[in-house]
């Protein structure tokens, strides 16, 4: 088998139970807890030793460096994740299954904002971190979706997911340097806003109460994802109807002139078919 120092580091069993002295558990553990406090602008290798009461040079006899830590503190919270998932009941559709496995994700983001943080293409994933992927993976696999579509549609998912969070993450920044909350910010700028009634769309809906009761952001975007979802999922439904005839009378289907799948070989079909839905 091949080696790689960096992944053999991610993926050997680590300790779940602190012990006395320096550890690599206790290194990832003491750097997770300062993440969560002040961000990942916030953690240093000096910083976790300091927490530990160690030197930093220390740390390196665990740990090559900050970069590898990181990986580490990631595949941490997701076995966080992992030992109390929330899944929907039995027998509910890949639906239900994909929104409850998006919501551990958010939820796991919530806990630690930083998670969003964590940029660029090289960062390895551990065990823990990978099992909940292919968890989100699992969810579609059976749709009729391509391969391809299913790792496009959860890849779509972690990065609205990562959109929202880094939102908290810029809010918490900024709430931590100038020690004034979001709202008190925002409740300052008069100014600003006595300039604002030229604009006529902005001010119809101000008036009309827009802002009054805001939508929430992360439920409103993943309600439309989803819907996004499920369409697609109808129209791969579609293809496969289209291939076996008319799924009322069992007619062949002629190709319909406007290119696009055709479902029932005539209205008169697709009119029983609403009936029966209906009254089931």
């Amino acid at each position: 088998m091949t080696t790689d120092p960096e992944v053999e580091l991610l993926w050997r069993e680590q300790e779940r139970e602190p012990r006395p002295g320096l550890s690599l558990g206790r290194i990832v553990r003491a750097a997770i807890e300062i993440a969560d406090a002040e961000g990942l602008e916030g953690l240093s290798m000096r910083k976790v030793a300091d927490r530990l009461g160690f030197t930093t040079m220390s740390l390196y006899r665990h740990v090559p460096g900050r970069d590898q830590l990181v990986d580490l503190m990631v595949d941490e919270v997701h076995r966080e994740r992992a030992s109390t998932p929330e899944e929907p009941a039995a027998g509910q559709g890949w639906r239900a299954r994909l929104e409850a496995a998006v919501r551990e994700g958010w939820r796991l983001r919530r806990r630690h904002p930083w998670l969003a943080e964590v940029r660029g293409t090289r960062h390895l994933p551990g065990p823990n971190a990978i099992a909940y992927y292919d968890h989100l993976l699992s969810t579609l696999v059976d749709t009729g979706l391509a391969p391809s579509e299913v790792i496009a549609v959860v890849g779509m998912l972690g990065r609205f997911v990562d959109a929202e969070a880094l939102t908290l993450v810029e809010t918490r920044r900024e709430e931590r340097r100038s020690g004034v909350s979001e709202q008190d910010w925002w409740g300052g700028r008069d100014a600003l806003y006595e300039r604002l009634d030229r604009f006529p769309t902005l001010s119809r809906l101000w008036t009309e109460g827009g802002w009054d009761h805001p939508e929430d952001s992360f439920e409103f975007g993943l309600r439309r994802q989803l819907d996004g979802v499920e369409a697609l999922i109808s129209e791969r439904d579609e293809s496969r109807d289209e291939s076996s005839g008319c799924p009322e009378c069992g007619t062949p289907l002629e190709p319909a002139p406007s290119g696009r799948p055709r479902v029932y070989c005539s209205r008169a079909c697709q009119q029983r078919a609403y009936r029966k839905r209906r009254s089931g």
